[in-house]
């Protein structure tokens, strides 16, 4: 269990947290608005209308004890940028800021973010390279170059192993395991023969997964 803290409670922030709450971490959640902090209060640690634009808010709540504090403000990016400077100033150990431009980024990052997420762009791409392949089922970015999908076994692999398949070398990925329902099986059989139908995780570079799911 780790303690986090989630400022503030737009859609992003409050699925967020929620979702952080039902992972069985520590949660408390801080906005302006006293509605939408009382509306999550049942679901959370702790709970706290207040402006983290405001030196005296951030230093009250203790932004030190927390694992990760969580920037979610994309809307007004200078309150985004004020905000998390005031986490790193009073001793944050890691912020993660919420944007949805590759130039906020950047100055997220020189003021004192550790990590940035993009959730808008990361969903529409995660979308896009689903539907744009009828065997691509789920696309997961790791690292902004590297990825895992879930794909149906390739026409051209049915009932071949991955020792003759040699998909390190001549793909570039690797066949992490099949998936069954929510269950995934490791391959670790070289010489194990993939059936049609079956779903596998793959995982490689962005652009190697991109045209597999294409091709």
């Amino acid at each position: 269990m780790r303690s986090m803290l989630v400022i503030g409670l737009g859609r992003f922030g409050t699925n967020l947290a929620i979702k952080l709450s039902e992972l069985k971490n520590e949660v408390m959640v801080v906005d302006r608005s006293e509605a939408a902090v009382n509306a999550i209060a049942p679901q959370v640690t702790s709970a706290y209308a207040g402006n983290c634009m405001d030196e005296e808010v951030v230093r009250a709540l203790g932004v030190g004890n927390f694992d990760v504090c969580f920037v979610c403000i994309s809307d007004d990016f200078q309150s985004s940028l004020e905000i998390t400077s005031l986490l790193k100033e009073h001793g944050a150990k890691y912020v993660v800021s919420k944007t949805d431009r590759a130039m906020h980024a950047k100055f997220l990052r020189k003021l004192g973010a550790d990590a940035v997420v993009y959730p808008e762009r990361d969903m529409a791409h995660r979308v896009a390279i689903r539907y744009s392949a009828q065997n691509v089922f789920d696309y997961v970015e790791i690292t902004p170059e590297y990825a895992v999908q879930e794909m149906r076994v390739p026409a051209s692999w049915v009932g071949k192993t991955l020792r003759q398949l040699d998909v390190r070398a001549k793909y570039g990925v690797n066949v992490i395991g099949e998936k069954e329902g929510e269950r995934v099986r490791p391959i670790v059989d070289a010489d194990y023969r993939l059936p049609e139908n079956a779903h596998l995780l793959i995982s490689g570079e962005r652009k190697t997964l991109e045209k597999l799911a294409v091709n």
